[in-house]
């Protein structure tokens, strides 16, 4: 990444946060204390609970220097419809320049995201694939789940840690549909680190089927972690 391309992106995040602290107050929960998170070890982020297209508001929990680090090696996989939007897709390429516009097919989308893996990216996903509604459902009217490509990903990293980000939900802040996000609310998020190699052997010895056992496992910690407001207030 040149120089002046980081730096556009620093600006932006770095505003992002600024915002985000002036505007809300973030409330992060460390279940791994925030001391023993080992930033330059991590192969992946998991964002759980998506609801809004506001989430980067939950930066304002990480440090400054971290954010500055990540930028380079941040790859995010965007729905491709997303990134096509005029005014939502030029600030995710600006946000993130690594973004990778992605189908809901095993396509070339696919493979380019999955070539990113074994290399010094960080990638930061959402593995429901699509954001909750006020309804607690998907915009096709059907339940919330977690996919199994987070599965395929992971079946591809042999070391290093997962971050997993719990949302507390945003709804309250700005829900699918709505266009003018309300301000000086209280954002909630968790932070769970987990060791890769661990994290694998354990899916592995509890079941025979290692997609279905990491599917049913983060949606357990989701269920579990993911405690907070999600509808408007």
């Amino acid at each position: 990444m040149h120089f002046v391309s980081k730096l556009i992106t620093a600006t932006i995040v770095f505003t992002i946060k600024f915002i985000s602290k002036i505007f809300y107050k973030t409330e992060a929960i460390w279940l791994t204390p925030k001391d023993e998170i080992d930033w330059e070890n991590l192969k992946i982020v998991v964002a759980l609970n998506h609801t809004s297209l506001y989430e980067p508001l939950f930066i304002s929990a990480i440090p400054n220097y971290r954010l500055w680090k990540a930028i380079e090696r941040v790859v995010v996989p965007v729905a491709d419809v997303t990134l096509a939007r005029p005014f939502v897709g030029t600030f995710f390429k600006l946000l993130v320049p690594n973004a990778i516009g992605i189908t809901r097919k095993r396509d070339d989308s696919w493979t380019q995201l999955m070539s990113k893996v074994e290399g010094n990216a960080l990638l930061l996903i959402f593995p429901e694939g699509r954001m909750k509604r006020l309804d607690g459902l998907d915009k096709h009217g059907k339940p919330m789940s977690v996919k199994g490509g987070v599965a395929d990903i992971l079946e591809k990293i042999n070391s290093g840690k997962m971050l997993i980000a719990f949302s507390g939900g945003l709804h309250h802040v700005q829900a699918p549909g709505q266009v003018v996000p309300k301000i000086f609310q209280t954002i909630k998020v968790s932070f769970e680190q987990l060791d890769i190699a661990d994290y694998k052997n354990t899916i592995l010895s509890s079941t025979t089927n290692f997609k279905s056992g990491v599917i049913s496992d983060l949606e357990a910690r989701m269920k579990r972690n993911c405690s907070g407001r999600i509808a408007p207030g």
